[in-house]
């Protein structure tokens, strides 16, 4: 990896880094209470979202419902 790379991220890797995902999937304790059918894929869906949004700003800004007129 060369010194452009982001830490944790292969040139060619689509989606988020797996030890990202990894780490958000560890449930709080109010998050184990309430419950989760797959905090995995929760974790993956959330940080998937959060990369596209940082990748292409203004072509998700449309898709955004918090987005200002």
């Amino acid at each position: 990896m060369d010194a452009t790379e982001p830490t944790g991220h292969a040139p060619d890797h689509d989606g988020p880094d797996p030890d990202a995902v990894a780490s958000r999937a560890e449930l709080l304790p109010e998050e184990r209470e309430a419950g989760s059918a797959d905090p995995q894929a929760q974790a993956e869906a959330i940080l998937a979202d959060s990369e596209e949004r940082t990748q292409d700003p203004e072509g998700t800004r449309d898709d955004s419902t918090q987005t200002p007129d």
